[in-house]
């Protein structure tokens, strides 16, 4: 079914009670009853389908209604499409655990920020560039109380602003995948870096190439097994998650430390620059923390010398250009650091709200 108007897809999924669906997406349903097919939000490609029991989802929901309070009386904003896992997620388990639920999908940002003030909301599921784009509006929430945000990790200077947006809100991070679900939850006792830990349920291990655990605070590949996992992809793409005897991987690389789990990036975006390997995803997350960017893709191009160097494609204020150079080097050091940045005036995203990497490689293969 189409994912709008929302409303009446969602009331096509309850009123089918068990039956399989998917909402957005091409091509012809695979999920019988009992399952649902959702979407990956394909920023390294076009978005997979995901193939899955709806019991993996009703066993997060029932967990998400004792961590947060989540039930009756509760007031519950979707700023996402439904086509995007995390919205199609967000909505379903409100209404599952009797919560109001309130579609902000379609709104400009100035209205989706209006809404959450004046609807008095309590929860928020969102991404960070959901959450950018209401804050930017500058409109008190005091009757937020928590904010759940998935899809990437919230930058500082956004954290701040939404604090002083809504100084009653707590701010959860999760870390999950479209065919993970839950992965880890992070809380105000986990160290700002981290994606925080196991959520309930999951069990987490780091492993090497050759598949054995790596120890404490070792880069590795995270390897996840829980009851929220998916069965398959549906269609006929292959699809990036791998199983091993019974634990997933969606090729994330990362480090458990004291403080909780660290993530460095995906293995499919990672680059060779000189024998070293480096991250785009590390760079992004600094980049986003500069005055001047407002949106932030670090892509790679083939370099004869080097194997690849990066570039920054950038949306913000020219201006700042020789401070984010500058700044990024200082950090990063001159092999490491993008070359150069590519100025945008719009950003090009996909129906899940991230970025569209694949245009912009693009158009960085293309520059001259």
């Amino acid at each position: 079914m189409p994912d709008r108007p929302g409303g009446a897809a969602l009331a096509s999924v309850l009123a089918g009670a068990g039956a399989g669906f998917r909402i957005g997406g091409e091509g012809p349903l695979e999920a019988g009853f009992g399952c649902f097919e959702t979407l990956t939000g394909g920023s390294l490609g076009g978005a997979r389908r995901v193939l899955r029991r709806q019991a993996t989802w009703l066993a997060s929901f029932a967990v998400n209604a004792g961590l947060f309070g989540i039930g009756p009386g509760v007031r519950v904003a979707v700023p996402g499409r439904l086509s995007q896992s995390l919205a199609l997620y967000a909505a379903l388990e409100g209404l599952a655990l009797g919560a109001e639920v309130h579609l902000l999908d379609g709104l400009r940002p100035d209205r989706m920020a209006a809404a959450v003030a004046a609807r008095g909301i309590g929860v928020i599921y969102a991404t960070p560039v959901h959450l950018a784009q209401m804050v930017a509006c500058g409109l008190d929430w005091p009757a937020l109380r928590l904010v759940l945000v998935g899809g990437a990790k919230l930058e500082a200077g956004l954290r701040a602003r939404l604090a002083a947006l809504a100084p009653a809100a707590v701010v959860r991070e999760f870390y999950g995948a479209a065919e993970a679900s839950f992965i880890t939850l992070a809380g105000p006792q986990d160290g700002p870096e981290t994606v925080g830990r196991p959520y309930p349920g999951v069990e987490l291990r780091l492993c090497d190439a050759g598949g054995a655990e790596v120890p404490q605070g070792a880069e590795g590949e995270v390897w996840v097994r829980s009851p929220y996992l998916f069965e398959r992809y549906a269609g006929d793409d292959a699809g990036a998650a791998r199983w091993r005897d019974g634990w997933l991987s969606v090729g994330e690389i990362g480090s458990m430390t004291a403080a909780g789990l660290v993530l460095r990036g995906r293995a499919g975006r990672m680059v060779t620059i000189a024998g070293q390997n480096v991250f785009p995803e590390e760079i992004e997350r600094f980049a986003a923390s500069l005055p001047g960017v407002a949106r932030v893709a670090v892509l790679p191009r083939v370099d004869g010398r080097r194997g690849h160097v990066l570039w920054a494609v950038i949306m913000g204020e020219r201006s700042h250009e020789a401070a984010i150079v500058a700044a990024m080097r200082a950090r990063l050091g001159a092999m490491a650091a993008p070359r150069g940045v590519i100025w945008r005036e719009d950003w090009p995203v996909l129906a899940s709200g991230k970025t569209d990497l694949a245009r912009l490689q693009a158009e960085v293969d293309a520059w001259r």
